[in-house]
């Protein structure tokens, strides 16, 4: 027995899903994860500090040699005056050696590099955390934009299939002679009024869909209501700006700037300690002179170095990271300034779209009642056209106010998720796998070779 195919709907793409996936592909998203594994590579350049250098060297030459050697008397011997030797004639010199150094102490340089290479990674990630509430943010604004524009676009259609209803009944009631020639036009104008709209509401939707694709990667279709997410947000004020303060991204990678900054005065104070460090060499020469067929030698000594004045420009790099460290330290408190009007903000909108939501809904049994009224009292020749149109508009925009609304309330409930540090696919539940910074950073920290990065390239 064949069973009919039957086509299947496609599925409802939800907030969460199109999240997911502006999560896994949003190149801007993805440009900010490669530069936070650029900063992994810091730390592993800051450990070859501790490390020796390795050389090898090698030459190889012809020489050609004219001289004359003087071999000495030697009393008591049958050498008893001195004689002069001529030594003419060409050889090849060749040297093959190794080389290598280590540094024993240096200022704690190392140390502090090594140290700052860590905070920069933490601010990177950090920073990282930044551009993923961007991109979420942006990823739901994009979603409820279409999903307001889409449902924008159906009351404008709807709209224009009323008022070309009304034109037909206005012409008929005309031609019965119940009406006059102004209102057939009053209904025209209206008419050409709400097709205009439809048109303006076309291209806004053509512009949301373009946006949608380039923030989340796909097409839209099918989108599913979304709910706001109130319950992953602090349940007053205050401590919406506590939170925020606290978990903000854009605070905590501001700290990690301070530290970076104080590493960085620590480093340029190492350059006025000395440096100890030791060295060896192994050198194998061939006819290093013409006297001399072979020669081994191996060498190991300690260098140490003790800066006395080089010009003045270390004191000066001091001084210059002092400063930026109170520059940084400035910063925070912008920051962190700009966090709470954030959050003010934030809170204040989801206050009002909530407000703006009640009031929608009560306008919209309001608009309809007072149609049907209206058009009831012009068949009873108590109103105009003119009124049954003005009624009719009421009730388009009352639901496009609550369209609006709606989409209003939703964003703000993730604006506010992100003015407070917590709009992040974890915090969100996203059903898609996390990406974590921490794996590319101990996969290459201790790799003391090797040029290829760790996803094969």
């Amino acid at each position: 027995m064949l069973g009919a195919a039957v086509p299947r709907e496609a599925a409802a793409e939800t907030l969460p899903s199109a999240l997911a996936k502006a999560y896994q592909s949003n190149p801007q998203l993805n440009a900010q994860r490669a530069i936070v594994r650029q900063n992994d590579e810091g730390v592993a350049q800051a450990l070859s500090g501790y490390r020796p250098t390795l050389s090898a060297n090698a030459s190889v030459g012809r020489q050609y040699v004219n001289t004359t050697q003087i071999f000495p008397a030697i009393p008591g011997t049958a050498l008893t005056q001195s004689i002069a030797v001529p030594l003419t004639g060409t050889n090849t010199v060749s040297s093959l050696g190794v080389t290598g150094n280590q540094t024993l102490f240096n200022g704690q340089q190392t140390a502090n590099r090594v140290r700052a290479a860590e905070s920069q990674v933490s601010q990177a990630r950090e920073t990282l955390r930044v551009m993923e509430e961007s991109v979420l943010l942006a990823a739901a604004t994009a979603y409820m934009d279409v999903s307001r524009d889409t449902a924008n676009l159906e009351v404008q259609q709807n709209n224009v299939r009323v008022l070309q209803r009304t034109l037909k009944d206005t012409r008929n009631r005309f031609d019965a002679g119940q009406v006059t020639s102004t209102d057939v036009a009053q209904s025209e104008a209206q008419l050409a009024a709400g097709e205009a709209s439809l048109h303006a509401a076309e291209s806004t939707v053509m512009t949301t869909r373009a946006n949608y694709r380039r923030i989340i990667g796909v097409e839209p279709a099918n989108l599913a209501p979304a709910a706001p997410v109130d319950r992953l947000s602090p349940s007053t004020l205050n401590a919406a700006v506590n939170v925020g303060l606290a978990e903000n991204p854009s605070v905590t990678a501001a700290l990690y700037g301070v530290d970076v900054a104080q590493l960085q005065v620590k480093i340029a104070e190492g350059a006025l300690w000395p440096t100890l460090g030791l060295q060896g060499s192994v050198q194998q020469q061939t006819f290093p002179n013409i006297l001399t067929q072979s020669l081994l030698t191996a060498t190991g000594q300690l260098n140490l170095s003790v800066p006395i004045y080089q010009g003045g420009a270390e004191y000066s790099a001091i001084r210059l990271d002092k400063e930026n460290v109170g520059q940084q330290r400035l910063n925070v408190d912008q920051v962190r300034d700009q966090t709470r009007a954030n959050v003010v903000q934030a809170w204040g909108q989801l206050q009002a779209a909530k407000a703006q939501i009640e009031a929608a809904i009560r306008q919209n049994d309001a608009a309809e009642r007072a149609l049907t009224g209206v058009r009831n009292e012009a068949q009873a020749g108590q109103r105009t056209t003119l009124d049954v149109l003005n009624a009719e508009q009421a009730l388009v925009n009352a639901r496009v106010a609550l369209i609006v609304a709606q989409h209003d309330r939703v964003v703000a409930s993730y604006a506010l998720l992100s003015a407070v540090g917590r709009l992040s696919a974890r915090d969100l539940g996203l059903p898609i796998a996390i990406y974590d910074p921490s794996v590319h950073y101990h996969q290459i920290r201790d790799a003391w070779i090797g040029l290829r990065t760790p996803d094969g390239r």
